[in-house]
């Protein structure tokens, strides 16, 4: 039921003006005054009627929505949610979610749901072992696995210089761990994945930030720096970088690891985005294998949930501190999670679930190009997220602020610098539990806001 007719109660109070209205609409349902099923009127409509600015009301209807108590319908408008069903389950879902993350879009073909599901089912009978310690870096049909699934990167390892671990960040702590001591110098991009920042500090490691072009890190300035000798290792995320989406190419990678094989510096590749570019350049670890410890994630390109990732050791090091340091830490990776990934990878499925992050990644870049000004987005077109620079007055913290409650993540770039004043821009995560439908729906709430200055929108904060 079309309901053009209903006026809330917006209580006036000191709070934001969003919130109000979204507490009139829980009211409202609660009181019956809405029911499952009928249909708000649209946000202009509203707007004009409640004398609000029409962002406020848009930013009311997607809290109303985080709450659960609406859904937005593409092409028809926004209606009181019913009760039950697999929408509601999803909505559980992303409210646990951490939108600061990174993460991909979520498969919405139910074929493949299907088939991730039959894999999970298949696990069962083998629950009783997957309950029990396994060999530390993981089985010989795990390894196996994995090295099918590097292979697809280009990526050539031998089994015994690879390790399964719980996860990327478990990787990075280990080998950053074995390679620094507390108050050693490691060196990274200025701006950088902010992972890297909390484990340098939880190791008591001396983090470095070098200046980087379009292209990664300036090579130029990694030899001036490097040249004092105490430098132990060079953290790089060359592909699809987070935040800024830039991918180094293959004359710069040549480049970089010629100043560190020169100076005797060792490198850590974080290649959690690899994965999601076709063509891709190839690995630093390939064109160094020597001195190059490879990480790379399932998180990024499968689902964050899997908390899993493949370790590569340079040969012809041994490196047993790494695999001392990740057991001391986590004993293993989780033997189920780790069987889940082996069986996609086997039966085809993690190959067709990247194909539906890939192409979902596409389309969601695309909507970016279609509502947010060009020269405030860099982005590339396979990634999901994209790096901003909001148009002035608005500053990087009350943008972020403005995107809270948003189906996509916002997070300001003082989280991501390294030694540099953070620039006014901020990552926009176009992945995560959140909807094609809903990523629309932000991207225009988001455009709003360009498009108003924050001095007209003091009230509707």
């Amino acid at each position: 039921m079309r309901r053009n007719d209903w006026k809330p109660e917006v209580s006036r109070r000191d709070g934001p003006a969003y919130l109000a209205l979204a507490d009139a609409i829980g009211r409202d349902i609660d009181l019956g005054l809405l029911v499952p099923g009928d249909m708000l009127p649209p946000q202009r409509s509203l707007a004009q009627a409640l004398a609000l600015d029409v962002s406020t009301v848009a930013r009311a209807y997607t809290e109303a929505s985080r709450r659960g108590l609406l859904e937005a319908r593409v092409g028809a408008g926004t209606f009181v949610r019913s009760a039950g069903g697999e929408a509601d389950a999803r909505r559980v879902r992303r409210d646990l979610s951490d939108r600061s993350m990174n993460q991909p879009p979520e498969p919405d073909d139910p074929g493949l749901r299907q088939r991730m599901r039959e894999v999970w089912d298949g696990i069962g009978p083998d629950m009783t072992a997957l309950l029990r310690y396994q060999p530390l870096g993981g089985s010989a049909e795990d390894k196996a696995a994995a090295l099918s699934w590097l292979s697809r990167l280009h990526i050539e390892a031998q089994a015994d210089d690879l390790l399964i671990t719980p996860g990327a960040h478990a990787a990075l702590f280990a080998v950053l761990g074995e390679l620094a001591a507390p108050g050693e110098c490691v060196l990274c991009e200025a701006i950088t994945y902010p992972g890297i920042r909390a484990i340098s500090e939880a190791l008591g490691i001396r983090l470095e930030g070098l200046p980087c072009d379009a292209h990664g890190i300036d090579p130029t300035a990694f030899a001036s720096r490097v040249a004092n000798g105490d430098v132990r290792a060079l953290y790089l995320n060359p592909t699809l970088r987070n935040p800024t989406t830039e991918t180094m190419p293959t004359q710069r990678r040549a480049e970089i690891v010629g100043v560190a094989r020169h100076h005797g510096v060792l490198i850590v590749e974080d290649d959690a985005y690899g994965a999601l570019l076709p063509n891709a350049p190839p690995a630093v670890a390939m064109l160094a294998p020597e001195i190059t410890f490879y990480v790379g994630g399932l998180a990024k390109c499968l689902g964050a949930g899997l908390r899993l990732a493949y370790l590569i050791v340079p040969r012809p090091r041994a490196y047993t501190g790494v695999a001392a340091r990740l057991k001391a830490a986590t004993v293993m990776a989780c033997p189920i999670t780790t069987s889940l990934a082996t069986r996609w990878i086997e039966t085809g499925i993690a190959d067709a679930l990247l194909r539906a992050v890939q192409a979902e990644s596409r389309v969601r870049q695309r909507m970016v190009a279609a509502s947010l000004p060009s020269e405030t987005v860099t982005a590339d077109p396979d990634g999901f997220h994209v790096w901003v620079h909001p148009p002035r007055p608005w500053s990087r913290a009350r943008i972020v602020d403005w995107m809270r409650g948003q189906s996509l993540g916002a997070v300001a770039a003082d989280a991501f610098c390294v030694g540099i004043e953070a620039p006014e821009a901020f990552r926009l995560c176009l992945g995560g539990a959140a909807t094609r439908a809903e990523t629309g729906q932000a991207l225009q709430f988001l455009a709003d806001a360009f498009h108003h200055p924050p001095n007209l929108l003091q009230g509707s904060l």
